[in-house]
């Protein structure tokens, strides 16, 4: 039997009631709000995990000392502190979610329509936007960079960069990056409402793109790798496995191989991936100025790349004889389907014939190669 001074209720601090809180308020929009559910559900209750006092979750060893919290350097010692350690330190889990992503991903989108590659390109102008903002506040290079990669709305390249470039920040940059990417369907229509006119809102698209080939689908990520890698070597292991994981998927003839990645590794993969976000939000490592700047931060990059997103597809119907529907470009940013789901839906509500989802799929998934080529860029920089 414990003795009395372990028991937790006596040690719990203001910090952990309010993590607590926040804690039960993710699982509340996963549960009840159904907002990404696979994402706030595993982050939420690994908040409240490991703001119970006394748990050991993310225990670390240092100099023969147990310390509740993880301590970069450190031996860990908790269970969710070896799954991090081993699993996202060592870069294992992000990068094998690339994988499990691109045999999730039809590239059809994109190659019946390739002018949307320039509106997930140009969605990444949040990315360096938040980076000169950081620097301008007296962060590093490297932090800075680690904090404008939130701007792309991607975990697991946030994750990755972070990772290499500032590893005391992974805490604050990927709960950043993972709860707006959660939060899309809050964070991105006030946004696009503010540059967008009702009539803009309306424009109708034809919901059928040309028919793309198999062989079209096939050559498409290997020349993507092929160029991606040899123009910025250092995204070869979130390109190389995103184009691995859809050739998977578009070759046709490994169809169990493309099914286990994107169906049971990659369930297993955001359960420990959630987990571990979840448990690094302790109040220690979140309740503090840096963190909090960082995730202000974080906000401001994914709000500019919806900006400039939408910015840039209005820009684009000034040359365009078909017009395109603006609200496309919020997808560039890489929350993949979130932000083109919420696309679909902001245009159904202005024009009840539109179905935008394919259309915003093009730029949903350039994005994810174009934030995962500023990780490569970034890295050549200062990695």
């Amino acid at each position: 039997m414990p003795g009395f001074f372990e028991i937790g209720f006596l040690n719990l601090t203001w910090g952990s009631v309010v993590m607590l809180i926040i804690g039960g308020v993710l699982l509340y929009l996963g549960i009840a709000k159904k907002m990404e559910p696979l994402l706030l559900v595993p982050i939420g209750f690994g908040v409240i995990l490991v703001n119970l006092p006394l748990g050991g979750l993310m225990a670390t060893i240092v100099q023969g000392k147990v310390y509740e919290a993880y301590i970069i350097g450190g031996e860990p010692a908790g269970v969710v502190s070896r799954i991090f350690a081993y699993g996202l330190a060592w870069e294992i889990i992000p990068v094998f979610i690339f994988l499990g992503l691109g045999a999730m991903t039809d590239f059809g989108p994109l190659i019946a329509n390739p002018k949307t590659f320039i509106l997930g390109a140009g969605a990444q102008f949040g990315v360096y936007f938040a980076f000169f903002m950081a620097l301008l506040l007296g962060f590093s290079i490297q932090e800075a960079c680690s904090i404008g990669i939130i701007g792309g709305a991607d975990g697991p390249t946030t994750i990755y960069l972070t990772n290499r470039l500032a590893p005391h920040f992974i805490g604050a940059t990927a709960v950043a990056a993972y709860t707006y990417m959660a939060l899309v369907p809050i964070i991105q229509p006030p946004v696009i409402k503010l540059l967008t006119t009702k009539k803009e809102r309306e424009i109708y698209m034809k919901p059928q793109l040309r028919a793309v080939s198999k062989r079209e689908k096939i050559f498409f990520p290997v020349v993507v790798a092929v160029i991606i890698i040899l123009l910025v070597p250092k995204s070869a292991p979130l390109i190389g496995m995103f184009m691995f994981g859809n050739l998977l998927y578009a070759s046709g003839v490994t169809d169990r191989l493309a099914d286990t990645a994107a169906n049971a590794f990659m369930n297993i993969l955001t359960i420990l991936l959630g987990l571990c976000v979840g448990c690094f939000m302790s109040a220690e490592s979140f309740l503090n100025i840096e963190s909090l700047i960082v995730f202000a931060l974080g906000v401001v990059a994914f709000a500019t790349s919806t900006a400039f997103g939408v910015s840039l597809a209005k820009l684009m119907n000034l040359f365009l004889k078909e017009k395109i529907n603006p609200m496309i470009g919020a997808a560039g940013v890489s929350a993949v389907p979130m932000a083109a789901r919420v696309v679909q839906k902001m245009g159904q509500e202005a024009n009840p014939r539109n179905f935008l989802l394919m259309h915003a799929m093009g730029p949903n998934i350039a994005g994810v190669i174009g934030t995962a080529t500023a990780a490569g860029i970034f890295l050549g920089m200062v990695g």
